[in-house]
């Protein structure tokens, strides 16, 4: 395994990302190579943890206009980039990646850090991975909420996402921070689309980005077992599980539908529609701010 490390340089002067870096070193099993984690932590050290978990092809940055608001109201704030993007360190291959090596991957990183009492906020490819933490380790979360995103099982991809996983199989181009302006329904600010760009300095950067489309387990996909011993986790869960999905998603649109009645904890919580596109984040984040409090508050008080 060759690990790529963006230089530090390709993040100065981002636009609204003031946030110190953190980081943590946990191991590769397959490789026995050192991979680097990198993570916002902002607000009491002590409080509640809300972990926000971003997806494909973005990081942390995306959350940059929630992360101050939920510390402001007393919690701890934690927003890792996934191995394969942001500041963490980027395996070069594609086949250095799989579902399963992110999982543990990011398993690591929470047990390094010894999370407890937390409240996941995920979108995306930062609710495959999150909720299959959750799974795994559920005595160490007391919520969840869950947006544009999902935990597939097997079955046929929907259109609009088998078209996006064969562009970035096929297309001799990926640039990133387009992908993201296209996800959106806000028109980002040419800073921003950069902001997005900045881990990537060029192709050798992105085989994490390239390979995730391809890793989401629908049909003949390996992990498919996997995703249902964790659906029978969820079809058990009781704790406060809260779906707020966006009016503009083609990829996830309907998606809430999957959870809500199957997993217990989704039964009389305020499911919401949040208004934008498949990034949310981006969209609406006072919405998304609303709902995360709304479960943090049930799951653990300041």
């Amino acid at each position: 395994m060759i690990v790529l490390r963006t230089p530090d340089a390709a993040f100065a002067d981002l636009p609204d990302y003031p946030f110190a870096p953190h980081y943590c070193e946990i191991g590769d099993r397959a490789s026995g190579k050192a991979l680097r984690i990198h993570y916002v932590d902002e607000g009491p050290r002590c409080a509640p943890v809300v972990l926000m978990m971003h997806g494909e092809p973005t990081w942390s940055y995306l959350y940059r206009r929630m992360i101050g608001p939920v510390a402001e109201a007393g919690y701890r704030v934690i927003a890792p980039d996934l191995v394969g993007f942001g500041k963490s360190d980027k395996p070069g291959a594609k086949s250095d990646y799989s579902y399963a090596a992110h999982v543990d991957w990011m398993r690591q990183w929470v047990e390094a850090l010894d999370l407890s009492n937390i409240t996941l906020a995920c979108q995306d490819w930062g609710s495959l991975v999150g909720l299959r933490l959750v799974a795994e380790m559920p005595a160490r979360f007391s919520g969840v909420v869950l947006s544009n995103g999902g935990l597939p099982e097997g079955g046929p991809a929907p259109r609009a996402f088998a078209i996006w996983r064969a562009f970035s199989k096929w297309s001799p181009f990926f640039p990133i921070g387009k992908i993201v302006a296209k996800g959106t329904k806000r028109t980002l600010s040419e800073a921003e689309i950069a902001a997005y760009d900045a881990p990537f300095p060029d192709a050798r950067y992105k085989a994490g980005a390239r390979i995730f489309p391809a890793l989401v387990p629908f049909e003949g996909n390996p992990a498919v077992p996997d995703q249902k011993r964790a659906w029978e986790v969820f079809e058990g869960w009781t704790k406060p599980f809260l779906c707020a999905f966006s009016d503009g998603d083609p990829i996830t649109r309907t998606g809430e539908t999957r959870f809500i009645g199957r997993v217990p904890g989704t039964l009389g919580a305020a499911h919401r529609t949040l208004s934008g596109g498949h990034f949310i984040q981006e969209d609406d984040p006072q919405g998304f701010v609303a709902a995360i409090l709304d479960v943090a508050r049930q799951g653990g008080t300041t």
